[in-house]
């Protein structure tokens, strides 16, 4: 299997560059996966693919404002933190540029030494390091003072309001990137949903900038995941289990979402409790085990994000989907237009 395989042509245009408001006004490409029948909707109408008894799952992560510009100290040289994960209480392992100039024992600051940081260690050839940050009061109201939310960088546009790239349900701090396909419910479709006797099930994956980089090697199979924090509660487990066992679905508001279930859920289809470091790599040929329905966006060229709904939907249905987009003038990538992928059960194993 070849990354190229998964490789389509999107004009610049359709890259969405601002969130569409209200939020629900999205369109939504609905698949349906045993027909292969594809209808054009809005978002708002994904509550009519949704049945009572159903469990739709949500992550509650919360994209933190983690880049932070500032300077050398010393040297006052320029320089940029991107926050990844949080070690402890004021330890991160952090994305630096310059990369070269930010040895161990570095220091900088931020917000005129409101903020102060030292590179206790280095973790990766290209600006991998972990931080240690000295301030007075509390971490978060800091932050939030001096960073900005880290818009992936085929965004150009000013976001106005740094919510827009939170969903309505975020709730637990950590995300350097939102879980973009939740970016489309609103607090009162959401209400509806539940009123229609869906549950509404959360789960969390705090979401790496790993998730959205193109595959650089050819060889798929040669690709190496990056790890993600998730958790699964008792609670969580047992509504979806519930739900299951009374014909229900499980639908997963985005690629995080199955990526987190498709973690802790055996070939029984049993959901398990559990928290810890994920690197699952969905891609065609892996079975689906929890997924049965499928809310997401459109994805980048050659990136792993493509290839877990190829493995969902097939890799030719999937990349047809897509030219018709293209066709149709969809809106892509994070601020974009959705796609809801329903149909057949779980166990869907496609290598096309």
């Amino acid at each position: 299997m070849l990354t190229s395989d998964f490789d389509y042509n999107l004009p610049q245009e359709l890259i969405a560059q601002t969130p569409i408001e209200p939020r629900d006004a999205s369109r939504l490409m609905v698949i349906h996966r045993d027909t292969g029948v594809r209808e054009h909707r809005h978002f708002r109408d994904v509550i009519e693919y949704l049945n009572a008894g159903d469990a739709l799952v949500i992550n509650n992560t919360r994209t933190i404002p983690a880049r932070l510009i500032g300077r050398k100290e010393g040297t006052g040289g320029a320089v940029e933190f991107l926050l990844l994960r949080r070690k402890d209480a004021d330890t991160w392992e952090a994305l630096v540029r310059p990369g070269k100039r930010l040895q161990v024992g570095a220091q900088c600051e931020f917000g005129d030494g409101m903020l102060r940081a030292t590179v206790l260690a280095r973790t990766s050839d290209d600006g991998g390091r972990l931080v240690r940050f000295h301030y007075e009061g509390v971490f978060e109201t800091v932050l939030e003072q001096l960073g900005t939310m880290p818009l992936p960088p085929y965004i150009h546009e000013k976001l106005h309001d740094p919510q827009r790239y939170n969903t309505v349900y975020a709730k637990q701090d950590g995300s350097a990137a939102s879980p973009t396909a939740g970016l489309h419910f609103t607090p009162e479709l959401l209400e509806r949903i539940r009123q229609k006797g869906v549950d509404v099930v959360p789960v969390l994956l705090h979401v790496g900038l790993g998730t959205f980089r193109p595959v650089s090697q050819e060889d798929v199979e040669k690709h190496v995941m990056h790890t993600e924090y998730y958790e699964v509660t008792p609670d969580a487990a047992a509504r979806l289990n519930a739900a299951r066992a009374h014909g229900g679905r499980i639908i997963c508001t985005g690629t995080t979402c199955v990526r987190t279930l498709e973690t802790v859920t055996g070939a029984d289809g049993i959901v398990r409790a559990g928290a810890g470091e994920t690197s699952i790599f969905i891609k065609p040929g892996v079975p689906f085990h929890a997924t049965d329905a499928l809310i997401t966006n459109f994805h980048l060229p050659k990136s792993t994000l493509l290839m877990l709904v190829s493995a969902f939907m097939g890799r030719e249905n999937a990349l047809d989907a897509y030219a018709e987009a293209v066709r149709l003038r969809y809106r892509f990538f994070s601020f974009g237009d959705a796609m809801l992928i329903t149909g057949r059960r779980t166990e869907t194993n496609e290598g096309d």
